[in-house]
C-alpha cells in the first residue's frame, strides 16, 4: 500500500528546497484521483505546522481546452496559504522555485461561508470584492512532467500569488479584456470570459468542489478563479504586469537569488 504521508513529505521538501522530484506515478501508477487530494493536504497540513495559515483556495482547468488536454471532465483545485501571498507591486526571487510560470487571473474574496450546490446569484452574494491577479504555478516534478495525480497532489501547482486593488462585485467582470506584459512587452492577451465562460461559473465551481472535499470556503479567504490566458515562463529579472478593464492593474518583480525560508 503506498504511504501517501510519504508521498506528502517528498512534495513539501521539494517545494521547499526548490529542488525538482520524480513524478509520483511513474513509481505509483495506481495513485486515484482521491489520494492524490489526500497528498495534496497532508503537503499543506506540514506548512501549517510549520506557522502558516490557509487563506484560500485556487482553481485549475478552468479552461475546456485544458481539461481535453489532459483528457478529464472536471476541474482541480489547490490550497493557498499566506506563505504564497506577494505584495502588489513588490518582487519574489526566483530562487524560491523550480522552472516558475506565470498567469493572469481574476480573484474574488468572500465575505460569507460558501460551500455546496449554489446557484450563480447566491455564489455572487458571498464575495465582498473582486480584483485583477496573476499566480505564479510551479510544478515540483522533473521538467514539469505530470500526470493528472501527480498535479493533484502537487496541490494543483499552487505556488504564488498577488491580487491588485480590490473593486465592488458590482463590476461586471464576465468578458474583461486583459493583457500581460513581461518588461514592458505583451506577452499574452485574453479576457476573463476565457474562464469558464464566466468567472462566476469558477466561484460556483469552487463552492461544489469544497464541499464534495468536506470543509467550507470561509469569510476573508481569497478564490483565485482561474487563468485566462496560458502560462508565461519566468526568468530572472522579469516584470510582470497584467492590465485589465475596469479592475486596474497588478504587478509582480522577479529578482534573482536564493529564497531564504
Amino acid at each position: 500500500m503506498t504511504d501517501l504521508a510519504i508521498l506528502a513529505a517528498a512534495l513539501d521538501d521539494a517545494a521547499a528546497r526548490a529542488e525538482p522530484i520524480a513524478q509520483i506515478t511513474v513509481e505509483h501508477p495506481e495513485l486515484s484521483v482521491a489520494d492524490a487530494y489526500r497528498i495534496a493536504k497532508l503537503s499543506i497540513d506540514r506548512r501549517l505546522a510549520r506557522g502558516e495559515r490557509t487563506v484560500g483556495m485556487k482553481m485549475g482547468f478552468t479552461s475546456r481546452a485544458k481539461m481535453a488536454q489532459m483528457g478529464v471532465s472536471d476541474l482541480i483545485w489547490g490550497w493557498l496559504t499566506d506563505a504564497m501571498m506577494l505584495a502588489d507591486g513588490g518582487s519574489v526571487p526566483i530562487g524560491r522555485f523550480i522552472h516558475p510560470r506565470i498567469e493572469p487571473e481574476i480573484a474574488v474574496r468572500l465575505k460569507a461561508p460558501l460551500a455546496g450546490r449554489v446557484t450563480a446569484m447566491e455564489a455572487w452574494a458571498a464575495v465582498d470584492a473582486v480584483a485583477p491577479a496573476l499566480e505564479i504555478i510551479d510544478s515540483r516534478y522533473r521538467d514539469f512532467r505530470f500526470a493528472l495525480p501527480d498535479v493533484v497532489a502537487d496541490n494543483a501547482s499552487s505556488s504564488a500569488f498577488v491580487t491588485g486593488g480590490w473593486h465592488s462585485p458590482d463590476i461586471d467582470i464576465g468578458n474583461l479584456g486583459m493583457v500581460m506584459s513581461i518588461g514592458g512587452v505583451p506577452a499574452q492577451f485574453g479576457s476573463s470570459a476565457a474562464i469558464l465562460g464566466h468567472p462566476m461559473r469558477s466561484l460556483v465551481e469552487a463552492a461544489r468542489l469544497a464541499e464534495n472535499a468536506g470543509f467550507v470556503l470561509e469569510p476573508g479567504w481569497v478564490v483565485m478563479l482561474g487563468g485566462a490566458t496560458s502560462a508565461e515562463a519566468l526568468k530572472p529579472g522579469s516584470h510582470v504586469t497584467l492590465e485589465t478593464e475596469t479592475l486596474g492593474c497588478v504587478d509582480i518583480a522577479i529578482e534573482g537569488g536564493k529564497h531564504e525560508r
